[in-house]
């Protein structure tokens, strides 16, 4: 299994109710927004449902220790910093979740009060159009590097 990031693109003027409900249970409330979800069956049935509304992607530790970092937000609207991680969990650094939680061992739950989903910024130097799919040199779909939009989106 592998870990997913998954961004929402567009917005939610005239989406079908379906479509509507699946951001919804993917957390993708609001344009820009972040979720790490890993690739079973049910998510990638979700994702293609959604296809044209977000972009999905394989992440690594290192994507997740930036998201982490620079986006992690608890309850109440404060950071996520080193800190809080060693008072309440085992690991010692957010680089050390992030391995754990790419490997499978550990899960965004086991952060207490951790938002779950990251709101970032609109990527620099813009998505590259938000109405056609990656492969045709849109922002939309599936794409291969996750890292590069998540960088810009910082």
């Amino acid at each position: 299994m592998k870990r997913l990031g998954v961004v929402r693109v567009r917005g939610s003027v005239n989406v079908n109710r379906d479509i509507k409900e699946a951001l919804r249970m993917l957390r993708l409330s609001r344009v820009n927004y972040c979720t790490l979800i890993d690739d079973r069956e049910s998510y990638i049935g979700t994702l293609r449902k959604v296809k044209d509304y977000v972009t999905w992607g394989e992440v690594g530790t290192d994507d997740v220790a930036l998201i982490l970092k620079n986006r992690g937000e608890l309850s109440g609207g404060k950071r996520l910093t080193e800190g809080h991680l060693k008072e309440n969990t085992k690991f010692k650094s957010l680089e050390d979740f992030a391995k754990s939680f790419v490997k499978f061992e550990a899960e965004l739950d086991d952060i207490p009060s951790l938002k779950p989903f990251f709101r970032l910024h609109p990527p620099r130097k813009g998505h590259g159009g938000i109405k056609r799919a990656y492969v045709e040199g849109g922002a939309l779909g599936k794409r291969d590097n996750m890292k590069d939009i998540l960088y810009r989106m910082r």
